[in-house]
């Protein structure tokens, strides 16, 4: 199910918002607005939020499943991971009604996936969840990281 979710919101529903999106808009226009638009709203706000309420109220799932850890310890870290993925989650899903809010999630989950999947990467043995967070994580950052490159250098 982890599986299913997490490329759902990191590569489905960005591209199908995306393609349906673009062939409303005349022909020859700029595409790269329409990615930072529905990857914002998916991958940084619509997962973000949902593994960060996860991560709230079921902290264990992060600490066990992801990070294999079998202490109660990482609980309350993870609990406070999760209210900051649901704070940056919120702002992204609000980006639809405040599209000034796109650039600046876009720059501030793109750092987050960014640092996630590095450590992620560093980690000598993974589990398979840690592995589909490292490979999607990694890839939100350079979809966003292009995004904010195209914005300012067009």
């Amino acid at each position: 199910m982890y599986l299913v979710s997490v490329l759902a919101l990191m590569l489905v529903l960005p591209a199908g918002s995306i393609v349906a999106d673009y062939l409303s808009l005349p022909a020859g226009a700029a595409i790269m607005p329409l990615v930072g638009k529905w990857f914002v709203f998916w991958s940084a706000g619509v997962r973000l939020m949902l593994a960060g309420i996860r991560q709230y109220f079921q902290p264990e799932f992060t600490a066990h499943e992801i990070f294999e850890m079998k202490s109660a310890e990482a609980l309350p870290v993870v609990r406070e991971l999760g209210v900051a993925n649901f704070s940056i989650g919120t702002v992204g899903v609000l980006s639809l009604l405040a599209p000034s809010f796109v650039l600046p999630v876009a720059i501030a989950a793109g750092i987050f996936y960014g640092v996630a999947g590095v450590r992620h990467a560093m980690q000598p043995a993974r589990s398979r969840n840690e592995t589909v967070a490292m490979v999607t994580d990694l890839f939100a950052f350079f979809v966003l990281a292009a995004f904010v490159a195209w914005t300012y250098f067009g």
